[in-house]
């Protein structure tokens, strides 16, 4: 044994000596059709050997482990002259460096136009970039998205392992952490978020025809901003390089559920997702339209939409780049399944709801880049979306629906209309540069930020003894439910968001071994909220309606009881000075107003020791942020305020160790925070139509000493370490293995009260919470042509998690909850998710089709803990799959066609109770549970002049 030992000793030396003897070649490829811009994928070999390499997406590119002699390299690149460099000297145990310029091979000028302008957004790319990257990182680009018929971010991201996307919302969950715990940006800038109910903008708001890549940092860097549990998602943005083109593409599609109804949306918008109505009154509003929603002809989704760029180069050798892109997109949907509200009995239980959806989104985006030379480059972009949402619900359409609160009838006959629009508009823009010096690089950008968010004139009606009007008997009419004023409203709520943020980076290059970077970032942000509620108070209780369907001939200024006689007055909870609450306009019912303010500085090194990258840095944060509310549902102490001051210091490390140079092995740590959002601490309450959701104070932390487990604590301290194994052993192919744990203190969960209200609130609720899993990611190219060319390819991805928090016997605040369990899973985590795709390309001439089978799973999880005697609201499992077939049938022309969500699985939430489950809705959801989705049948045809 103990030869066999000093052997392997031996030959270990051996080898290693036999190693340090040989030497390396190194350089970089540029592009002179370009003013000499890096030049990616070129293919470098040693003339006579099988020794060869790619360059990367900065050109650059490393021949390793090279005997001493002497050699011809050769430079090749599909459009490009190819290039041999004679006589390059290798010697023992030194670097030769090598660099080319690569012109246009003339005859096939037109194909590398067409090359360069899709190199940086293919799925080759995109793994380059990956492999290279010196943090924890994953990608997908422009090319893989329009592959698998991803219209948007939210879908880009669900292609990443450990990802997934509620179905039926566009909440994203990364290693079992939701929104609370991401961060989202674009271009390396932060959003703001567009919807009360978020922290992160919606994904789905960024259509895929401004996307150049998404990608998901799961490992933190001192880059970043300290706020990261679970990662952190970025969008880059779509330029365009080269001699100008203009393409357009339309397309229509069915939803098999919508098409067949009588489709109806709310009144007051339009078919772009516009609303006229935003700066009129609302009191005024309620007295000029009615209740009553609008029908729909035909309930066929249309997108459409163009895009074109442009280069300018000048004799100084600066070039000017343009790029635009707008389009359109709408959607209709119809959902039919059940609503209740459950907590600890039923209070309202629809066995029979429906629901419409109309949404739209339009997007406009325009970049300017400007090279002023090879060193100092800027970038504009401006980019608008518009979003709606149009939904109408019906609820208890069978004539049995049920609520406890009922005046005539409890068991059957509880009915109620909810119809409401959202609108979103997000103005994001952005400046960036560039510059160079010698061993120094100036990174900078600064990003102003708007969003309007609205909700105007939501309408939800309440009637009794519904089933009348499904009787055909004249002599039996429904009646209003009318226990409180505002059982029949109208609502209105307005948020604004603004927000300037920024990044400075300086880089030093003190020789290819050691760099560093000095950076700073700042984010300063404001949120104002403001919502107001006119009730129907009906006078007369025993009032016949005798159409269900024509309400607007009720809710009429005729029929406002003035002095007498009059059905209905409408009353307000916070009158104007000097005016009643009855009949007249007031002011807003509940406000607040949010303010977050981060400054940053950090420090990293990249060292390079051989095949090891090691990333040492710290980063300095500071935070502030404070609420100011104004409220209705806690009383004399609803206008109050609660702030938070902290400081912290956020070291983290990121190590790379090449095995070869095709694999990596990847070690990360990391401590950082996760703080509360304006919409967790805000005790604003938002109240659907059987649920309930509203913010927390506390969260900020408090000092009060009759406070139960509530400490003056306002963030969570993460603990994060990463190690993963990657293998890039083919273009486009990838096998990973990734293992991970995270340490949350203080954690915050969302719950649901053990109350007559049932009302959802975030709590911080056990002293910590751990996470531990597994990612196993493998793309595989099955079968190629005789031209290296695609023809079969599969991909995996899966991640299998385990998450345990503790949870505290009672917690006693401004709200309190207790826990009937000590231990339990962290709220939004699925122990199983996969995602899986196979892709066939044949090539029939001109004519080159793509099938794609898209698959994506994740296993039941927690959607809100319940308290007291309350079981948990679950998620439960959805399996999706989709089919595409892009169909290009000439360079210029594409038709394509698409079946998505194949499957059409239930969509399911549930409360565990000691009787069995019971269907719930929840607030991350739509108004029903136990729908299916039904499936999206479309075609597209695409052109580029």
């Amino acid at each position: 044994m103990r030869q066999k030992i000093t052997l392997t000793i031996l030959l270990f030396f051996t080898f290693i000596i036999g190693f340090a003897q040989n030497g390396s070649i190194v350089g970089k490829v540029q592009d002179k059709e370009t003013n000499n811009d890096p030049l990616p994928f070129v293919n470098i070999t040693i003339k006579g050997s099988s020794k060869g390499t790619t360059s990367d997406l900065d050109g650059l590119y490393q021949l390793q482990d090279v005997a001493p002699g002497t050699y011809t390299l050769v430079f090749s690149f599909v459009g490009y002259k190819t290039q041999e460099i004679e006589n390059v000297v290798v010697n023992a145990g030194k670097i030769t460096n090598v660099d080319v310029i690569m012109s246009v091979n003339a005859a096939a000028l037109d194909q590398v136009i067409i090359t360069a302008t899709t190199r940086k957004v293919s799925e080759a790319a995109t793994l380059l970039e990956q492999k290279k990257s010196k943090d924890i990182v994953q990608i997908i680009g422009a090319e893989e998205l329009a592959r698998k018929g991803v219209s948007d971010a939210a879908g880009a991201v669900t292609k990443i392992s450990g990802v997934s996307k509620q179905e039926g919302s566009s909440n994203v969950y990364v290693r079992g952490l939701g929104d609370r715990y991401l961060n989202t940006t674009f271009n390396g800038l932060p959003l703001p978020s567009n919807d009360i109910n978020k922290k992160n903008i919606e994904l789905s708001l960024f259509a895929s025809d401004v996307i150049e890549n998404v990608s998901i940092s799961k490992a933190y860097s001192s880059k970043q901003y300290g706020d990261f549990a679970a990662g952190n998602v970025n969008i880059n943005s779509k330029d365009y390089k080269g001699k100008g083109y203009l393409e357009a593409f339309a397309g229509t599609s069915v939803n098999t559920n919508a098409i067949g109804e009588d489709f109806v949306v709310s009144e007051g918008s339009g078919f772009f997702g516009d609303y006229a109505r935003h700066n009129q009154n609302p009191f005024a509003v309620i007295l000029s339209h009615g209740v009553d929603p609008e029908d729909v002809s035909a309930p066929i989704n249309v997108n459409f939409g163009v895009s074109g760029g442009k280069s300018y180069d000048f004799e100084n050798g600066s070039r000017l780049s343009l790029f635009g892109t707008v389009s359109f997109e709408n959607g209709y949907e119809y959902r039919r399944g059940e609503a209740t509200d459950f907590t600890t009995v039923e209070k309202k239980a629809f066995q029979d709801a429906e629901e419409f959806e109309y949404s739209t989104t339009t997007t406009a985006m325009g970049t300017v880049n400007y090279k002023i030379d090879d060193k100092n480059k800027l970038k504009f972009n401006s980019l608008f979306i518009n979003s709606s949402t149009n939904e109408v619900g019906y609820f208890g359409i069978d004539g049995k629906g049920r609520n406890r609160d009922a005046i005539l009838n409890t068991d059957e006959g509880f009915y109620q209309m909810n119809a409401q629009f959202d609108q979103n508009q997000v103005y994001v823009n952005q400046l960036i540069g560039n510059h160079k010096s010698g061993k120094f690089e100036l990174d900078w950008a600064a990003g102003y930020n708007v969003v309007y968010a609205k909700q105007p004139d939501r309408k939800r009606i309440s009637i009794e003894n519904y089933q009348f009007a499904l009787d055909n008997d004249p002599t039996t009419n429904p009646t209003f439910f009318s226990n409180v004023d505002y059982d029949n409203q109208r609502y209105f709520q307005d948020i604004d968001d603004t927000e300037f943020n920024g990044r400075l980076n300086l880089k030093y290059e003190a020789n290819e071994n050691f760099k560093m970077n000095f950076g700073y970032n700042a984010r300063s942000k404001e949120r104002n909220f403001e919502n107001i509620r006119y009730g129907y108070d009906i006078i007369d209780s025993d009032f016949a309606i005798t159409d269900v369907n024509n309400l607007n001939n009720i809710f009429t200024p005729a029929n406002l009881n003035l002095t007498s006689g009059g059905i209905y007055e409408i009353k307000v909870i916070n009158t104007f000075p000097g005016l009643s609450n009855t009949n007249r306009p007031g002011s807003a019912e509940n406000t607040y107003k949010g303010n977050l303010d981060l400054f940053a500085g950090y420090v990293d090194a990249e060292i390079k020791a051989g095949k090891w990258l090691i990333v040492p840095g710290v980063r300095v944060e500071s935070f502030d942020q404070s609420i100011n509310y104004d409220v209705i549902n806690l009383g004399n102490n609803g206008n109050a305020s609660a702030s938070a001051y902290e400081n912290f210091i956020l070291p983290s490390i990121n190590i790379k160790y090449a095995l070869t140079e095709e694999q990596n092995l990847r070690f990360s740590a990391s401590r950082t925070v996760s703080l509360p959002e304006f919409k967790e601490t805000a005790p604003f309450v938002y109240i659907d139509v059987t649920n309930r959701i509203g913010g927390n104070p506390d969260l900020l932390g408090s000092s009060n000493p009759n406070f139960i487990n509530v400490s003056d604590v306002s963030y969570s301290n993460v603990i994060n370490f990463d190690l993963k194994y990657e293998w890039f052993y083919g273009k486009g192919e990838i096998f990973s293995v990734s293992a991970f744990a995270k340490q949350i203190s203080d954690p915050v969960n969302r719950v649901v009260a053990f109350d007559a209200t049932g009302t959802q609130r975030y709590f911080r609720t056990g002293e910590e919470a751990r996470v531990f899993g597994v990612e196993v990611e493998f793309r595989k190219n099955l079968l190629q042509n005789e031209d290296e060319e695609t023809l079969l390819s599969a991909g995996f991805n899966t991640t299998l998690m385990h998450t345990e928090q503790d949870l505290f016997d009672v917690i006693q605040g401004t709200y309190s909850v207790n826990f009937r369990n000590d231990k339990e899973e962290l709220q939004g985590a699925s122990p199983i998710i996969v995602n899986a795709d196979v892709s066939y390309s044949p090539t029939f001439g001109s004519y080159k089709p793509t099938g794609n089978l898209v698959f994506s799973y994740f296993s039941d999880r927690i959607d809100a803990l319940g308290s007291g005697q309350l079981g948990n609201i679950i998620e439960k499992a959805v399996p999706t799959l989709d089919f595409i077939l892009k169909n290009k049938i000439t360079d210029k022309f594409e038709i394509n066609f698409s079946v998505k969500n194949i499957l059409n699985p239930d969509i399911k939430f549930v409360r565990e109770t000691s009787g069995g489950d019971v269907l719930v809705t929840s607030t991350n959801g739509k108004g029903v549970s136990g729908f299916d989705r039904g499936r999206n049948i479309g075609i597209q045809l695409k052109y580029k002049f």
